[in-house]
């Protein structure tokens, strides 16, 4: 069976399936994602976009500032406004989310399948994606890039009258409903020349496949960047995982339920920063430390409980990637609507985090605003300093989340 692959579909990395301890109660095999070279190429691509994205967004912050975005959820939400682009701008698109060699038609239907895939593909492990369209009711949109969203999305299409003041309340609520109320508002207020919003939403719960028992968590020293320290709750646990150490960094690899899924470690050696570890971040480099994990035996994990939430507007970011013309006057978005006069306004990503001994919750909401222009044998893997973590499917390698623990936090 072919293995594929695949970022976008840190965050959450093995491209073997281990049994990290003896199991008594063994999962029955969960048949890989096999993708077509359209799809690969699309995962690929997704990827590349996912790593230059947190770079840029990790440079912005202070260096004690935790970040958590979803590549996943900015791509699909852009790829369904790259379907009311044209000429120069759809361009631009397509160079920004690295979407080159691709048809439309490619590139919608290899989104389709990726996220059919994902959806559902662990049945210990829940993961969901959905999409929306949001449009002023008095704003005419062209009914092929509606339909369009719809065959390929799965987006919910909704007219409203924005100048409702429940409007907004209306859109958020969509939002808390498909995070399972991890994100309660993505809109914070609707301007009058806001005429769309597309929305994706990503909701993922999956307990450790090898959990932590809470017995063992304690208040231990965390290292923070600027020299300081302090007491955090840290969860600990002993077995076999996959793991690898280079130059730069050590590795470990925690499964969730039936090991589709797994959060990825990336510990920033003695006398390294995480900012040696997301330097390096890219599409080659992240497939070679992938086929270079090993099963080790006998590995202390000890690690952080943390739970976080993460906004940002990334309007700047993504102009600095070359969504420029997008953002401009210059814009062409006449495939939403023929006679033109619009263009992106806002893109707001929030996220939600929380690690704990049973495993992991998170979710992400991305908003595209449109408006008109105008140890001896025993090894120690302890993560008492800030480092790198993904979420990411196994098969195809796709990168559903991706973060930086700066400081922990859990209350």
């Amino acid at each position: 069976m072919k293995t594929i692959k695949l970022f976008f579909l840190i965050i959450f990395l093995s491209i073997i399936s281990f049994s990290c301890k003896k199991d008594n109660n063994p999962t029955p095999e969960i048949p890989d994602i096999n993708l077509n070279l359209k799809e690969q190429s699309l995962v690929n691509s997704s990827n590349k976009f996912g790593f230059n994205l947190f770079y840029k967004l990790n440079n912005l912050e202070e260096q004690n500032k935790n970040v958590f975005v979803s590549p996943l959820s900015v791509s699909i939400a852009l790829a369904m406004t790259y379907n009311g682009a044209d000429n120069e701008t759809k361009t631009a698109m397509e160079e920004t989310l690295r979407l080159n060699g691709l048809t439309t038609e490619e590139i919608n239907s290899s989104f389709k399948n990726i996220m059919n895939s994902l959806i559902g593909l662990d049945p210990k492990v829940a993961f969901n994606i959905a999409n929306s369209i949001w449009y002023r009711d008095s704003y005419h949109v062209e009914q092929n890039f509606i339909d369009v969203n719809k065959n390929f999305y799965d987006a919910e299409v909704n007219a409203l009258d924005f100048a409702d003041s429940q409007a907004k309340d209306i859109i958020n609520k969509w939002v808390a409903d498909k995070t399972n109320n991890k994100i309660k508002k993505i809109v914070d207020e609707i301007s009058p020349e806001t005429v769309m919003f597309l929305i994706n939403a990503i909701y993922f719960k999956g307990d450790w496949k090898y959990k932590f028992d809470n017995s063992d968590t304690e208040s231990k020293a965390f290292y923070l960047a600027d020299g300081t320290t302090k007491n955090v709750l840290m969860m600990q646990q002993e077995g076999s995982f996959n793991y690898l150490s280079n130059d730069i960094f050590e590795a470990v690899e925690l499964p969730y339920g039936g090991e589709k899924f797994s959060m990825v470690v990336l510990l920033p050696n003695e006398g390294k920063i995480t900012a040696d570890i997301i330097n390096k971040l890219n599409d080659d480099n992240w497939n070679v430390w992938l086929s270079n994990f090993q099963k080790v035996s006998d590995i202390h994990i000890i690690m952080p409980k943390f739970k976080f939430e993460y906004e940002k507007n990334l309007n700047n970011v993504l102009i600095d990637m070359g969504l420029g013309i997008a953002f401009s006057e210059k814009a062409d978005f006449t495939k939403i609507n023929s006679a033109g006069g619009i263009a992106i306004t806002k893109v707001k990503h929030k996220t939600f985090v929380d690690v704990n001994e049973e495993g992991t919750e998170a979710a992400a909401a991305t908003s595209v605003e449109i408006g008109n222009t105008s140890v001896g044998p025993s090894r120690v893997f302890n993560a008492n300093k800030p480092f790198v973590f993904t979420i990411k499917e196994k098969s195809t390698n796709s990168i559903i989340f991706i973060g930086k623990m700066a400081e922990p936090y859990y209350e």
